[in-house]
This record gives C-alpha cells, sequence and structure tokens, in this order.
C-alpha cells in the first residue's frame, strides 16, 4: 500500500484577545464551546506576548478581537494571535473583528495620505489570515481591501427589530446622517416597513479630525419619530447636532441608533444631553459603565456573530441570514 486514507476531521476552536473578554464569552456560549485558554501580558516595554494552552494543530480557529481603545494595543494583539495560530499549525484561521479598526481611512481625501484601512487588511493576511469576518464597515469597498473572503455582517436586523418591538405603530422617518448613509438608510427605511427617509446635509473639513457641520434637513420628518443611523459614534458632535437641527425641523423625538460605540472623550455626555429618547448601540466594541447613561441601550452581537461562525464552520451561507441581501 503506498499511500494512507483518512476522513478528515473538523475542529472549531475559538480564541479571544483581551479588548473585549466579555463578547468572546457570550459568543462562545451561543456556539456551546470554550474560549481556548492562553497566556498573554506585556512586556514593561509594552511589548505583547501570546501562547496557547492547548493544541491549535489542524483546528478551524476563529481569533475574536474588538479594536477598542487603545487601539494599536487590540490591534497589534489580534495580528499576533494569528501569527501564533499560522505557526501552531492551524488548518485555516478566520480573523473576527466587529469592529475593523482604522475603517475610516479607507481612502485618500489629498496628497501624501495613507490608505490605512488597506493596510489592516494587508498586515492580517501577511499574519496568516484566511478569511475576516466583520460587522458593518465603515464603507463597503473595503472588503475588498484583504485578499481573501471577507463574510461582512449588519446590525441592521438587530437594532430594527429592538425598535420595531418597542415602538409598535410609531410613525417613523430614517434620517441619515450625512448623503453617504444614504443607502443605508434605504435599507432601514425597508426594514421598518417603507418610512420615508431623510438626510442631514453637513460640511466636513478633512483636516479637521472628528469636526462637522450640521446644516439642515432634506426630507419630511416634521410630526415623525426620526430614527438617526449611523456605523459608529466616535465623539459625538456629529450626531448631537442632527438631533438639534431634527428637533428645530419639527421631529416628535429621535433616536439615535448606531453599530459601534467609539465614544471618545467627551460622546458620553454629548449623547446624554443631545435630547434623543433613546441612543442605541451594539456590544461589538466594550462599552463600561462610567460611559454608559440613563437612555442608552446596548444590544447583544453575539448571536448573530455565533451564526455567522457556525455558517463558516458548516461552509454554510452567511449571507442566508441577512434574507440573501447581504
Amino acid at each position: 500500500m503506498s499511500a494512507i486514507s483518512a476522513t478528515p476531521k473538523k475542529n472549531m476552536m475559538l480564541f479571544s484577545g483581551r479588548a473585549h473578554l466579555e463578547l468572546a464569552e457570550h459568543v462562545a456560549k451561543e456556539l456551546d464551546v470554550t474560549v481556548t485558554p492562553q497566556s498573554a501580558y506585556s512586556f514593561a516595554n509594552g511589548e505583547i506576548f501570546v501562547r496557547f494552552e492547548e493544541s491549535v494543530r489542524g483546528s478551524d480557529a476563529f481569533v475574536l478581537q474588538s479594536h477598542s481603545a487603545p487601539i494599536n494595543d487590540a490591534l497589534m494583539e489580534h495580528l499576533i494571535m494569528v501569527d501564533a495560530l499560522k505557526r501552531g499549525s492551524a488548518k485555516r484561521i478566520t480573523v473576527v473583528m466587529p469592529f475593523w479598526g482604522y475603517a475610516r481611512q479607507d481612502k485618500k481625501h489629498r496628497g501624501r495620505e495613507p490608505i490605512s484601512a488597506r493596510l489592516i487588511a494587508d498586515m492580517f493576511k501577511v499574519a496568516g489570515a484566511d478569511r475576516i469576518l466583520t460587522v458593518d464597515l465603515h464603507t463597503a469597498q473595503i472588503q475588498g481591501f484583504f485578499d481573501g473572503p471577507v463574510d461582512h455582517l449588519f446590525a441592521l436586523p438587530v437594532l430594527a427589530d429592538y425598535i420595531k418591538s418597542t415602538r409598535p405603530d410609531t410613525n417613523f422617518a430614517v434620517v441619515s446622517p450625512d448623503s453617504g448613509r444614504v443607502r443605508l438608510a434605504e435599507r432601514w427605511s425597508e426594514t421598518l416597513g417603507g418610512t420615508p427617509l431623510a438626510f442631514i446635509h453637513k460640511t466636513r473639513d478633512p483636516r479637521k479630525p472628528n469636526e462637522a457641520v450640521a446644516n439642515r434637513v432634506v426630507g419630511d420628518i416634521e410630526g415623525r419619530t426620526c430614527v438617526v443611523i449611523d456605523d459608529m459614534i466616535d465623539t459625538g458632535g456629529t450626531v448631537a447636532k442632527a438631533v438639534e437641527v431634527l428637533q428645530k425641523e419639527g421631529a416628535a423625538s429621535v433616536i439615535v441608533a448606531a453599530t459601534h460605540g467609539v465614544l471618545s472623550g467627551p460622546a458620553p455626555e454629548r449623547l446624554a444631553n443631545c435630547g434623543a429618547d433613546e441612543v442605541i448601540f451594539t456590544d461589538t466594541l466594550p462599552i463600561p459603565q462610567e460611559k454608559r447613561f440613563a437612555n442608552m441601550t446596548v444590544l447583544p452581537i453575539a448571536p448573530l456573530l455565533a451564526e455567522a461562525i457556525h455558517q463558516v464552520f458548516e461552509d454554510g451561507s452567511v449571507t442566508s441570514l441577512f434574507d440573501g441581501n447581504a
């Protein structure tokens, strides 16, 4: 006999960085697995060390890390974990990044600027990633930056189902915070039953990050409950100004819904005092208790991530999670 035949076995293993262990534990519970134990620590000079305590040889590895602040530490740890899995002979490595760090830097506004979102994709490819699973990219074209499969999940069903269930028979209008989110607003409108659309006309100086001027509302929102939607909220300035403009234009009330709660600096205070009835996030990023306020709601993203991981592991369809619209 010149060869040995064997039936290949599939073995899912879930790994987590230290940035958002709570989310990893929730995903593990949904999948009925445990997070693989590891040693991870930082040296005095900031260098990061990771070693997995179990064999990863031949595994279908899913390595989860949210790129939260301090973002460079979270990102570097994620890359080091992927490298360790590659060198440990994992069969396939899927990077699960609920929030893609540096996603806002997806194009050049002026000369001599980086395209950092592409750099992130390149680094994961070099580290050994076979595919990426992420939630609500800042722009869809980032999927093409990675030379391999990218499963782009949408938090819209999670957010919209909550709004519909808590506010039945409400007269909604979906509001995009700028013209670039109109396509997303259209999907929200369909999900909420064909509600009217509007967007905030605003101007932004590319030389001044986190600053925008909300000018006026384009669309009919008078007397309606406005749902302001976005992929992320960082300092909260844009959203706070949008809420103010909508109230001046006659909105009955305003709800803010965003996937990623970055919430840097003054964001919690701004959002708490902006006049919105409710501010809704998912927990793709950790939101500590000191950043929460009375009218904030944080919805779990773990069921969606777990189902997507299960579909990838079973070679199923991730698109089917979104009724074929992913």
